[in-house]
């Protein structure tokens, strides 16, 4: 079987992030697998050892990706895949990204794509089902289970707090949620074999594209912080005393009654 996986490097969120002229200062900041990608890369592997072939991860950046890809490869993916557009592209957006990924699998003999159900820097969740489109596959979203019994498909997938239960066929793209399973670290064996595992490094030129073709159709207007927020307050005393400081306080202060 052969399982495609594509993946996106992003920001450490649960560091702190700079913003400088409206931009994120990237020096000194921490960069990781988008954590929902490591729901896909995970389901994957399991996938690929219960079903043989083989797992290629997939992403679009510059060198620094690298390690990103190094460290699926350390869970267990069998290739990597660096599509680098630092010299082509100065933005990318879902179109872009879509468009570049779908050039390159279109001539792949691919049976399943996995993505991550959204990134956490955009959560636009829009990169695989575009990318599905392009190619003319079947995709479902938010999967938090997936069966596959030859080229058949049993799937659960998260909506809205409740599940739905979907049947489809092979090939198939599918973006994974929280719950689907419980990724892996990778181990030191792991780190070692991964250093030398291959990882195949392209750019826009070798899958017939120039930057033009696919440049982003939207544009970033402005990049900022939220605003900090006020410390809680915690109301003390009589629990009548509580109740009626809270409704002064929602009436006078927050001016929501």
């Amino acid at each position: 079987m052969n399982i495609y996986v594509l993946v996106k490097r992003t920001f450490d969120t649960e560091e702190k992030i700079a913003i400088s002229g409206g931009e994120i200062v990237e020096q000194g900041a921490e960069f990781i697998i988008n954590p929902y990608d490591e729901y896909a890369i995970e389901e994957a592997i399991q996938i690929r050892d219960a079903n043989g072939g083989e797992v290629t991860v997939i992403t679009i950046g510059d060198d620094e990706a690298e390690k990103q890809l190094r460290t699926a490869l350390a869970m267990g993916a069998n290739k990597a895949v660096l599509i680098n557009v630092e010299d082509d592209l100065e933005e990318l957006d879902e179109y872009t990204s879509a468009k570049i990924l779908a050039q390159y699998l279109k001539d792949k003999e691919v049976d399943l794509i996995l993505a991550g159900n959204v990134a956490i820097d955009g959560g636009s969740g829009q990169v695989g089902p575009r990318v599905a489109e392009l190619l003319g596959i079947n995709y479902v979203t938010t999967i938090t289970n997936l069966e596959i019994d030859g080229n058949a498909v049993k799937i659960v997938r998260d909506v809205e707090g409740d599940s739905e239960r979907i049947e489809t066929s092979l090939p198939l793209l599918v973006t994974a949620q929280q719950g689907l399973n419980e990724p892996r670290y990778p181990s030191l064996p792991g780190i070692m074999q991964a250093k030398k595992k291959p990882l195949e490094e392209l750019e826009l030129d070798d899958l017939d594209l120039d930057g033009e073709e696919v440049a982003a159709k939207t544009q970033t207007v402005e990049i900022y912080l939220p605003a900090a927020k006020k410390a809680g307050r915690v109301l003390e005393g009589e629990l009548a005393d509580q109740v009626a400081e809270l409704v002064n306080l929602l009436k006078n202060e927050a001016k929501v009654v």
